[in-house]
């Protein structure tokens, strides 16, 4: 069996990956931003304190997580990378209330703990490549990054 016909199939099941990576994604924020109503309470615990208004915080993000899951199971192809950056952008905005949950100690969501809050640190980098690979927007970036640099080696 040659090398080639031994990796297609791989290749071959990349799509279907990746689209199963999306719709979970998307299950998956549109059910987090509906909780951001049932248990807005949980979700203070991410916001700092220091921020104005944190309920009606909680309440948009939830109804930004809920319209970007929607838009990650519906949005048509050729508006799926811009899908995958708002919601990586969405994973970075996040970002500082967790690490506010870490410094603070704030218990929420189970993570009750230092090094819980910590280990959520690490994984919000994984979100944001997960957003990036299943909406295709990380492979767009890279072609035009690449079509850019060779421009600048010739022109």
């Amino acid at each position: 069996m040659s090398r080639g016909s031994q990796t297609a199939p791989i290749v071959a099941r990349v799509p279907i990956l990746r689209t199963a990576a999306r719709v979970l994604l998307g299950v998956f924020l549109v059910v987090a931003g509906v909780a951001h109503f049932r248990a807005t309470e949980s979700f203070l615990g991410q916001v700092p304190t220091w921020l104005p208004a944190r309920t009606l915080v909680v309440q948009v993000s939830g109804v930004v997580e809920v319209g970007l899951g929607l838009a990650l199971l519906v949005a048509p192809s050729s508006r799926r990378a811009w899908v995958g950056l708002a919601v990586a952008a969405l994973f970075v905005a996040v970002f500082p209330g967790n690490v506010s949950q870490l410094a603070t100690g704030t218990d929420s969501f189970g993570l009750d703990t230092t090094t819980s809050r910590v280990v959520r640190l690490f994984f919000q980098p994984v979100l944001i490549g997960w957003a990036l690979w299943c909406t295709g927007a990380w492979h767009v970036g890279a072609t035009r990054w690449r079509h850019r640099a060779a421009g600048s080696r010739t022109g």
